[in-house]
């Protein structure tokens, strides 16, 4: 099954902003580029977890999520390719541009490819964040949360719950919208999908969690001195308490920024909510495109 979210890649026409942005402001650890110019970042033991790549527009490449071994993703092989996709397997130089062992990919019918990895490479102690700062939460509840903009919502609930074995943290329904919530260890959701119009494909945001609620603080203090937009005001969420700010990135994918998300296990109990926070979280740029579209 899969364990966690392992890694992101994303494609965007500003790179040379995404450099500065990634070290200066979020606090990654900036390593050195990949072959094809892109900016790596790492945010702890793991050599490396986000790829942002050059490209004509700003979009999703891949997600990469974590399993025990080559056994483990194969165990979800017919499952995969009775749903319609082909499950490929990377060549050993693909592998090792990800920093795994191994890995197979897909795309879904939703238009978003998945690798599945295993045997992650990993560097201890030689996380050294591009500024102050406490370090990422990570470990084995992964690097984060994706929450993906899809065509049709129960199409993807359904792949992602009985197809790729997400379970489900709870629903949100908010003025007119439906946001669903899937987790695969203990962090409350490793992964959200919503359907903001029927067709749109994108992405809202990623969330990466910092160790400190200063780290929040400070990350408004920066982006307000540096002129970078604020998305949303500091908020707390109603399901999984997470205390965070909303910044928009050089790639126009939110980056959730936050501290304190509860811990679930496998007695959780999904639960339904009418509002996405308990406070907070007010739209400060409506000016702004309202999430990163990349298809239709």
């Amino acid at each position: 099954m899969i364990r966690s979210m392992a890694y992101l890649g994303l494609t965007t026409p500003n790179l040379a902003e995404w450099r500065g942005f990634g070290s200066d402001i979020l606090g990654l650890h900036r390593v050195d580029d990949g072959a094809d110019g892109a900016a790596r970042f790492r945010m702890d033991d793991a050599d490396c977890r986000l790829w942002v790549h050059p490209g004509a527009q700003n979009d999703i490449a891949y997600i990469g999520w974590i399993l025990s071994g080559e056994a483990e993703v194969l165990g979800l092989k017919a499952a995969i390719e009775a749903a319609g996709p082909v499950l490929m397997r990377a060549s050993t130089d693909e592998a090792a541009a990800r920093s795994v062992a191994g890995y197979y990919w897909f795309v879904d019918p939703m238009g978003f490819r998945h690798e599945l990895a295993w045997g992650q490479y990993v560097s201890p102690g030689k996380f050294s964040p591009g500024r102050p700062m406490s370090g990422f939460k990570t470990g084995d509840q992964g690097m984060g949360h994706i929450v993906l903009l899809v065509p049709d919502l129960h199409a993807a609930d359904r792949f992602y719950r009985d197809v790729m074995g997400f379970h489900q943290s709870d629903r949100i329904t908010d003025g007119g919208r439906e946001l669903l919530f899937y987790h695969c260890n203990g962090r409350h959701h490793s992964l959200a999908i919503g359907c903001p119009a029927p067709g749109l494909r994108g992405a809202h945001h990623l969330m990466l969690e910092v160790n400190s609620l200063d780290d929040v603080g400070v990350v408004v203090d920066l982006c307000v001195e540096r002129d970078v937009p604020i998305s949303k005001s500091i908020g707390c969420h109603t399901n999984d308490r997470m205390v965070s700010t909303y910044i928009f990135s050089p790639s126009v994918l939110r980056i959730e920024y936050g501290f304190g998300g509860i811990a679930i296990d496998d007695l959780w109990e999904p639960k339904s909510y009418s509002r996405t926070s308990i406070w907070g979280h007010k739209e400060l740029r409506p000016d702004l495109p309202p999430a990163m579209i990349t298809g239709n």
